[in-house]
């Protein structure tokens, strides 16, 4: 079936979610993905019903390449989409990724705004417009389903932005997608913008209109909003809202804002939301970017309580506080009480209800091995206890750099010492340092046992749980020859946790040493 017969049994009421989290949420300094990395997030966001995933640009890297080929010989609901600049190359590269799949597409872009033409493309507007033809034209040749975007679209003259996408759709676009790159536009013009070119664009009613919002200003999913509610069908954005710069849309707060106000925003998506929290646990322990504790539908405190008049409100009826169910996104409220006397079969189905009951025997043994050690030193296990272990233990299988051991002798008197043990490649090794406190005497013993040149832009700590027995999570963020890497470390003991951390950064700078530079990226 072609894109455009596709458009015209669409349900006029239902909006699309093109997830581009392995796309530009990768584009994040630090958020770089491994293979496996990125094909679990792959499988997550299929089993969430995401309608189109991005899976890379496919020029950028061997890397991206072979990530965008193994997610679409592997995703077979979904249209896997791989991003092209508006080159034969470009075009040709991306389209040999996606022609495995059982559902296809790409997505080509240049720029249009006069800022844009003048100082990056350095193309005068006729050449951009025929580079857009020429464009499409060509992807439309190679695969069924082409999208087509404007860079910079928000800041583009209204009639040259009005005539290239008619020249897209004509080309063979079946999807038109109008980013907002830097953030710029706000709510009711953006809402202006979507109204203008369904009325003024003649060929419209063939395509379907995207919308791809940056949050610069803060405003990305209330632009995204704005422009379902003008005529939008297709809404691109990432989990946890990552991507470059301030990031995008963050593809839960829209599909719950759908969901919880469907009284004035009368559209529908298929993401399975009870999945959402899965989602972003994932993203985050993947990455190493933690959740805000205030983020909207997944932070720790969306569902939180503290105030006596708000707990007394919501202890009579939750809807006093709460516009949403904590279940609604996949939170689940602890009835079955862990602790250290709780056996494998307690704690296989505590992860089943946290929605982890595929894991490998192999992964959930080091799972309630380590959950077994916390219970030992920590009263009560709460389930973001046990979540924090498994995106510790799980999402990190196949490091080069594995941490055993680590002992510190610290205070004030001095002179604070670590003795550390690292497996490095399946051989243990050991070493005793000194620093200026424990923690740079920790990260000094890794140094020695595994020697290497970077800059430690960012040591972060925070507790996972409320008490002084509470798990630490802590971030890393490396940097060595512009490269930004970020690490992600828990345990109930902050020094292991830390170095948990710079092991699990080091061990994604090795990656990055290995893949080539990118190409140039945007949308």
């Amino acid at each position: 079936m072609s894109a455009n017969r596709q458009i015209d049994t669409m349900d006029a009421q239902r909006v699309r979610i093109f997830d581009t989290t392995l796309r530009d949420g990768e584009q994040s300094p630090g958020c770089s993905m491994n293979l496996d990395e990125k094909l679990q997030v792959a499988a997550v966001l299929e089993e969430m019903g995401v309608d189109i995933i991005e899976a890379g640009f496919p020029i950028a890297s061997n890397g991206d390449f072979e990530a965008v080929c193994e997610i679409a010989a592997r995703v077979r609901n979904a249209t896997v989409a791989g991003l092209a600049r508006a080159t034969r190359k470009d075009i040709d590269r991306a389209w040999e990724a996606l022609k495995g799949a059982a559902r296809a597409r790409i997505h080509t872009f240049i720029s249009t705004s006069p800022l844009h033409m003048k100082y990056k493309l350095q193309m005068e507007p006729e050449a951009v417009h025929q580079a857009v033809i020429d464009s499409v034209s060509h992807a439309r040749n190679l695969c069924d389903d082409v999208e087509w975007s404007p860079e910079d679209g928000t800041r583009t003259d209204p009639d040259f932005l009005c005539r290239c996408v008619e020249s897209a759709i004509k080309a063979g676009a079946g999807t038109i997608n109008i980013p907002d790159t830097v953030g710029y536009t706000v709510p009711h013009e953006f809402h202006a913008l979507i109204t203008m070119l369904r009325n003024r664009v003649p060929n419209i009613d063939k395509a379907v209109i995207s919308v791809h919002c940056h949050n610069d200003l803060g405003l990305a999913v209330a632009n995204s909003l704005a422009a379902i509610d003008a005529g939008a069908r297709q809404v691109e954005c990432t989990i946890n809202g990552i991507g470059e710069r301030a990031g995008n849309a963050a593809m839960e707060e829209i599909v719950m804002a759908l969901r919880t106000r469907h009284d004035v925003l009368p559209y529908t998506t298929g993401v399975k939301t009870e999945l959402i929290t899965r989602a972003s646990r994932l993203i985050s322990a993947i990455t190493g970017f933690s959740v805000q504790p205030n983020k909207a539908i997944v932070g720790a405190n969306a569902f939180a309580h503290e105030s006596g008049i708000h707990q007394d409100g919501y202890l009579k009826h939750s809807q006093t506080y709460e516009i949403m169910t904590p279940e609604s996104v996949g939170l689940h409220r602890s009835t079955l009480v862990m602790g250290k006397h709780s056996g494998r079969h307690a704690f296989k189905v505590k992860l089943a209800e946290l929605g982890y009951g595929d894991l490998s025997d192999n992964a959930v043994e080091d799972a309630f091995q380590r959950f077994k050690d916390l219970a030992d030193h920590k009263k009560d296990v709460y389930d973001d206890d046990i979540l924090a272990l498994i995106d510790d233990t799980v999402v990190r299988q196949n490091d080069r750099i594995r941490f055993i051991s680590l002992q510190v002798v610290c205070g004030s008197t001095g002179p604070q010492t670590a003795e550390l043990e690292l497996e490095v490649d399946g051989v243990p090794k050991r070493a005793k340092a000194t620093g200026n406190g424990p923690v740079d005497a920790t990260f000094a013993a890794i140094k020695a046992i595994f020697p290497h040149e970077t800059r430690l832009q960012l040591y972060q700590v925070h507790a996972v749980t409320e008490g002084t027995d509470a798990q630490a999570e802590v971030t890393v963020r490396l940097e060595e020859d512009g490269r930004t890497v970020n690490g992600q470390g828990a345990d109930v003991d902050t020094l292991v946790a830390s170095a948990r951390a710079y092991v699990n950064a080091l061990n994604r700078l090795l990656l990055k040493r290995e893949r080539s530079a990118p190409a140039a990226m945007s949308a």
